[in-house]
Parts: C-alpha cells; sequence; structure tokens
C-alpha cells in the first residue's frame, strides 16, 4: 500500500457541493451575490506546462488562466471552479488526493484493517470516491483497495493502517482509486461489486455498480 500524507483540506465535498455565499452590502441590508462555483472530484490530463481537468461525467474544462498546480496526468484532485456558459471556466484551487488502483495481490496476507468513519462513498465514472475519517497524530497512514481473487463475487477490500500513530485528532481523507479493471468482457456496461470496509462501528459492506 501506498503511503499517504494527510491533509485537512478546506472544502469538504460530497458528489458535487454547490456553496452560496451571501454578503451585506451597506446599511440598507441588501444582499450581494457572491459567484457560485463548484467543488468535484477531477482527473487531471496534462498537456505540457498546461493542464486539463476530467470530471467523473466525461466533462472537460479548460482553465481560463493558469492554475496552481504540479501534477501529472491521471492524479486525482478536488477541483473548485466556477461554471461559464462553456467549458473554459475559472479555477478558485486544484487540490492533490490520493489516487491509487485496485491490487490483485495481497489479500489477505496484506489486509489491515484499522477502523475509519465513512462520511461519503461513491463511484463516479472509472473511480471508486471516498471521503472518510481517520484519527491522525504525526505518522502517515496507509491505504489501499485489495481484491479478493478466490471469490466467485468480485469482493474489495479496503485497507487501513495506522501504522502506530499515536492518538490524534479527527482528519479528512479523500481517496480515489481506479477501479476500470474490474470490468470484464461477458459484463462491459454494468460491473457490480462488494466494498467491505472496517469502520468504528464495525464492518461496513456496500453494493456498488461500476457503469
Amino acid at each position: 500500500m501506498r503511503n499517504l500524507s494527510v491533509k485537512t483540506f478546506q472544502y469538504v465535498s460530497s458528489i458535487v457541493i454547490i456553496l452560496y455565499f451571501f454578503t451585506f452590502a451597506g446599511c440598507n441590508n441588501e444582499l450581494e451575490r457572491l459567484e457560485d462555483y463548484l467543488v468535484e472530484f477531477a482527473t487531471v490530463i496534462k498537456q505540457g506546462t498546461n493542464y486539463i481537468f476530467k470530471l467523473d461525467n466525461g466533462t472537460i474544462l479548460t482553465p481560463a488562466g493558469s492554475v496552481n498546480f504540479n501534477g501529472d496526468t491521471g492524479d486525482r484532485v478536488i477541483l473548485n471552479w466556477i461554471p461559464t456558459n462553456d467549458n473554459i471556466v475559472n479555477i478558485n484551487s486544484v487540490s492533490a488526493i490520493y489516487t491509487g488502483n485496485i491490487q490483485n495481490e495481497g489479500y489477505p496476507n496484506l489486509y489491515v484493517n484499522d477502523p475509519v468513519k465513512i462520511q461519503s462513498i461513491w463511484v463516479g465514472g472509472e473511480y471508486l470516491n471516498m471521503i472518510l475519517e481517520i484519527e491522525y497524530h504525526s505518522i502517515q497512514h496507509s491505504i489501499g483497495v485489495l481484491r479478493d481473487m478466490e471469490s466467485q463475487s468480485t469482493d474489495l477490500y479496503f485497507a487501513h493502517s495506522s501504522n502506530n500513530d499515536p492518538e490524534g485528532y479527527p482528519q479528512i481523507m479523500y481517496a480515489s482509486f481506479l477501479i476500470s479493471s474490474l470490468r470484464n468482457t461477458n459484463n462491459t456496461t454494468h460491473m457490480p461489486f462488494n466494498l467491505y470496509i472496517n469502520t468504528d462501528k464495525g464492518i461496513r459492506h456496500f453494493q456498488l455498480t461500476l457503469k
């Protein structure tokens, strides 16, 4: 499993969050409406020194100007952007998140299931997306998704090791796993799978579908 540097992002997102902010202007208490913006998971596409971003619904967003970001094609990010009448958009911020793949080897020998709290789990495009809460102090945690290759069904297990991190405080963790490898020749349009995650309340079982 790859190491995860735990970070707290300013934006706690679900599948798509639309935030509206209003400010009071002057002593007449008239409302001044600021621009709406969206916060979504997206995939990075690097073109030379420039970046474009692909949303999980397939939409390609081209930044109107330079982007304060350093990454590679295939990286997953939380994208804060302002909608426009076309797909050339203003980007408020780009925050890198953990990006991984399904591991076909290692279960059950490498399966460590230190508990997490679940905020949101969903399939978007070719990705399994997660917003989780862990207790973090100072040591990097490790995460991964392992597939049970002996199972007759498609069973995935979320692995999480605290690596003996001392007792700390809650941190939000974002992760996105490419799951296109789950497709097979007999079922290319809808691929159901099971996901098992150990939480502070025990093992949770999710039945999901890669479309």
